[in-house]
C-alpha cells in the first residue's frame, strides 16, 4: 500500500509537472504574438512618419491635405471644437428608448446607464457627445498626477486593463460594490481595444468620474491613443454603433484621451502608472508637462520643437552652436523680416524647398506662439498651463525628453535582470529591472509601484522583491480560461489584498474540482486556441521560411532536421518561443528526425485555404498583410466612412510614388483609382482595397 501511495503519487507530480509547462508554453505563444503585432504597429507608423519626412507637397493645399491625413498630432482650438461637436444641434427622437443624461449628473443616470447596457440598449448620440465635453472640461482641471488619500474613505480598488470586457467591469461592481463617496476607484488605462465594448466602458467611467469626481480616477494607457485605436478595434466600434455621429464621437474620444492623468499616488506612497518607469523617468518633469500636446505617443512629430528659445534663434537664424539651425529634425528657418530667395545647394534644397513654402500667415501663427497670442477666444487656465506660468523661469524640456517619459510611463515593462534596456519586443517604452525600480522609489520616498500593461495568468503578480505589482483585470483575456481578472484594494495600512474572478458563463459553470490547478480540459482549449495562432503565423512566413530551411539544405534533398528545423523557424519569426518544446504540436513525429519541410508547409497552406480555393502563396500575404493593410486603409480614410475618396488615394499615392521613386502623372493615378473602383461607386472600399492587393500580387 505504501508502494502504490508513492507511484501514485510520483505519477500525479508528473503530470500536474506536464500541466504546468502545457499552460507556460501556452502563454508564451500568446505573449509573444500579442507584443510581434505591436511591433508591426509601429513599425508601420515609423514608415508613414519617414515618408512624410521624405516628401515635399507641391502646394499648400497639397500639403494641408496630407497633414491632415497623416499627422497624429490634428487637434482643434476649443471654440473649433465645440462647433465641430456641437450636441446641442442633435435632436433626440420621441422613439428613442434608451436611458436620458442630464447635467450634472447624479448617481440615478449611472444606475440607469448600468441597467440599460445590461440589456444591450445604446446611449443617443448627443448625450455621448454632451458627456464627453463634460468629461474633457473635467480633465482639463486635474493634474498630471492625481492624489489620492485614504484618509477621506477606507479603501482604494485598483483595476487593471480592461480593453472593452464590459462584463469584467459589471462584475468588479458586483463584488465590490459601485463608486461613492465611500468607495474610491482607481482605473489604469487600456480600457478600449480587443473588446467589443470599449465605448461602452467608457460612456460607464466618465459617468461615474463626473458624479463622484474625488472618488473616481482614471490614468492613461498606452491605448489610450488614436493611432493604437486605429489597428485594434476602437475605432471601428465606434463608427459601427454610431453611423452618423461616429467622426465627431471619435474626434471628442481622441482629445478627451490626450487630458487624462498619467498616474496616480496614494498616501504620497504608491505610485501607480499603466506601463512603467525607465532610468531617466522624473517625476518633476511628468507634473509639469502639457499633456494635451501628446494625442498620440506611438511616434513623436520631429518638424516642431515646444522649446521656445530654439524656436526664436531659429528665426533670428541663430542657433546654440553658432551654426543653422536647419536639419533633418529643426523646423525650417523663418524670417520676420522679406529675404529675397536665393539657388540652393543639392544638399540643402529639401529644406529650401520646405521654406519656401512657409506662408505668411505660418509665420504669424509662429509669432502668435512664441508671444503667447490666441487666434481664438481665449480659453479657460487649465492644470497644465497654470504650471508653465508659474515655472516659466524654471529649466525647460525639449519635446523629445517630453515625450520619452510620457512614452516610458504607458509603455515599459519590468525585467528580472539588472539595467534598464530598450523595449524591443513592444517595440515601445523600455524594459527596467529591480536597480531600477529600488533607485526610483529611494528618490521618491515610495513603498511600491502598481502598474498593468501586461496580462497575467492569475491577474496580478509582483516582481522585484514585491516593489512592483502588476495587476490585469480582463479575464479571459487571450481565450476563455486562459486567465483570471484581478483587482486589488489598499486601506491605511497600504497591504493590498486581491480579489480574483472569471467574467465568463462557461467559467462559473466549472466545479471546484476543476478550478483547482487549471484543469486538463480548459488547458487543452486555450492551448488549441494558442496553436491554431502559431500555425496561422507559420503559414503568413511561408516563402521566408522555405529560404530558412532551403539554408540548412545543402544537398536540395528536401529534408532537414528537427534541431535545424527549430533553428530557422526562430530566426524567421523571432518570437522568442521554445520551438524544440512545441515541435510535437506542429510536426509530426518521424523515426529518422529529419523532416520533409516542402509537405509540412503544404500541409499549413491547407489548414488555412479557404473554400474559395485561393493560391496558397497569395493567401500567404493577405494572412500576413491584413492587418497591416486595414491600419493603412483606416489611416488613408480620415472621415473614418469605411471608403476612400478618390482624392485621398490620389494624394496618398503621390506620397508613396515620392518615396518609390516612381514617376506618374495626375492622370495616370486617376487611372489607376478608378481601375481599382470596381463597383465604379466613386469610393474605395476595403474589399476593393484588397482585392486590388491581391490581383497585384496575381500579376507577374
Amino acid at each position: 500500500a505504501f508502494k502504490a501511495a508513492v507511484l501514485i503519487q510520483q505519477w500525479y507530480r508528473r503530470h500536474v509537472a506536464r500541466l504546468e509547462m502545457r499552460r507556460r508554453c501556452t502563454w508564451r505563444i500568446f505573449q509573444s504574438i500579442e507584443y510581434a503585432c505591436e511591433q508591426d504597429q509601429i513599425k508601420l507608423h515609423n514608415f508613414f512618419s519617414y515618408l512624410m519626412d521624405q516628401f515635399t507637397p507641391s502646394s499648400s493645399k497639397e500639403r494641408d491635405f496630407i497633414s491632415r491625413m497623416f499627422i497624429t498630432g490634428e487637434s482643434y482650438k476649443e471654440a473649433e471644437l465645440e462647433k465641430y461637436c456641437d450636441y446641442e444641434s442633435i435632436e433626440v427622437p420621441d422613439s428613442y428608448t434608451g436611458p436620458h443624461l442630464s447635467f450634472p449628473l447624479v448617481p440615478d443616470h449611472a444606475t440607469a446607464l448600468l441597467e440599460a447596457y445590461q440589456q444591450k440598449q445604446q446611449l443617443h448620440a448627443r448625450y455621448v457627445l454632451n458627456l464627453l465635453h463634460e468629461t474633457r472640461k473635467h480633465l482639463k482641471q486635474l493634474p498630471n498626477i492625481s492624489h489620492v488619500s485614504t484618509c477621506y474613505s477606507e479603501e482604494v480598488t485598483v483595476c487593471g486593463d480592461l480593453h472593452g470586457q464590459l462584463d469584467d467591469l459589471f462584475l468588479i461592481f458586483y463584488k465590490n460594490g459601485l463608486p461613492s463617496p465611500s468607495k474610491s476607484y482607481v482605473f489604469n488605462g487600456d480600457f478600449v481595444d480587443r473588446g467589443k465594448q470599449s465605448l461602452e466602458i467608457l460612456v460607464i467611467l466618465f459617468t461615474f468620474l463626473l458624479i463622484y469626481p474625488k472618488e473616481v480616477h482614471l490614468n492613461r494607457g498606452n491605448h489610450e491613443d488614436h493611432m493604437v485605436n486605429l489597428r485594434y478595434g476602437f475605432t471601428k466600434e465606434v463608427m459601427q454603433k454610431y453611423k452618423v455621429h461616429g467622426k465627431k464621437i471619435l474626434k471628442m474620444f481622441q482629445n478627451v484621451f490626450c487630458w487624462l492623468p498619467l498616474g496616480t499616488l496614494i498616501d504620497q506612497k504608491v505610485l501607480i502608472i499603466h506601463g512603467g518607469i525607465s532610468e531617466t523617468t522624473d517625476l518633476d518633469m511628468l507634473e509639469k508637462i502639457q499633456r494635451d500636446k501628446f494625442i498620440s505617443v506611438l511616434r513623436l512629430k520631429k518638424r516642431k520643437e515646444s522649446r521656445r528659445k530654439p524656436e526664436i534663434q531659429a528665426i533670428n537664424g541663430e542657433s546654440e552652436s553658432g551654426t543653422d539651425v536647419a536639419g533633418d529634425e529643426a523646423a525650417p528657418r523663418l524670417s520676420l523680416q522679406p529675404q529675397t530667395a536665393q539657388a540652393p545647394s543639392t544638399a540643402n534644397r529639401l529644406e529650401f524647398s520646405r521654406w519656401l513654402r512657409q506662408t505668411v500667415q505660418e509665420q504669424i501663427n509662429t509669432c502668435r506662439r512664441l508671444v503667447d497670442i490666441s487666434e481664438s477666444e481665449p480659453e479657460e487656465l487649465t492644470y497644465s498651463s497654470m504650471v508653465s506660468l508659474k515655472d516659466v523661469d524654471e529649466p525647460c524640456w525639449t519635446r523629445q525628453e517630453e515625450w520619452k517619459q510620457i512614452l516610458d510611463v504607458l509603455w515599459s515593462d519590468p525585467m528580472p535582470q539588472e539595467g534598464c534596456r530598450e523595449n524591443k519586443v513592444r517595440g515601445g517604452g523600455c524594459y527596467f529591472g529591480p536597480d531600477v525600480t529600488e533607485k526610483f522609489l529611494e528618490k521618491y520616498s515610495l513603498q511600491f509601484l502598481i502598474r498593468s500593461h501586461e496580462c497575467k495568468q492569475e491577474g496580478y503578480e509582483f516582481c522585484h522583491n514585491r516593489k512592483v505589482l502588476t495587476i490585469f483585470s480582463a479575464s479571459n483575456y487571450y481565450e476563455i480560461g486562459s486567465n483570471r481578472g484581478a483587482y486589488v484594494k489598499l486601506g491605511p495600512d497600504l497591504i493590498p489584498h486581491f480579489v480574483q474572478y472569471q467574467a465568463n458563463k462557461t467559467a462559473h459553470m466549472l466545479t471546484m474540482t476543476q478550478r483547482q490547478g487549471f484543469p486538463v480540459a480548459l488547458i487543452s482549449r486555450v492551448e488549441e486556441s494558442a496553436f491554431r495562432a502559431l500555425r496561422e503565423k507559420l503559414f503568413a512566413h511561408t516563402s521566408a521560411l522555405i529560404s530558412a530551411f532551403k539554408a540548412y539544405d545543402g544537398d536540395n534533398t528536401g529534408r532537414i532536421t528537427l534541431s535545424n528545423w527549430a533553428t530557422a523557424v526562430e530566426s524567421v519569426l523571432r518570437l522568442g518561443l521554445p520551438w524544440r518544446m512545441l515541435r510535437p504540436q506542429l510536426v509530426r513525429s518521424t523515426e529518422d528526425g529529419m523532416l520533409e519541410y516542402k509537405s509540412w508547409l503544404d500541409d499549413l497552406a491547407m489548414e488555412q485555404r479557404s473554400q474559395e480555393h485561393i493560391q496558397s502563396s497569395l493567401l500567404e500575404v493577405i494572412y500576413r498583410n491584413r492587418s497591416n493593410l486595414e491600419t493603412i486603409f483606416r489611416i488613408i480614410d480620415r472621415d473614418h466612412s469605411g471608403l476612400i475618396s478618390f482624392e485621398e488615394f490620389q494624394q496618398t499615392w503621390k506620397v508613396f510614388s515620392s518615396h518609390m521613386n516612381i514617376e506618374l502623372t495626375d492622370d495616370g493615378i486617376n487611372d489607376l483609382v478608378r481601375s481599382i473602383d470596381f463597383n465604379k461607386d466613386g469610393n474605395i472600399d476595403f474589399n476593393e482595397f484588397l482585392e486590388a492587393f491581391r490581383l497585384v500580387k496575381q500579376c507577374p
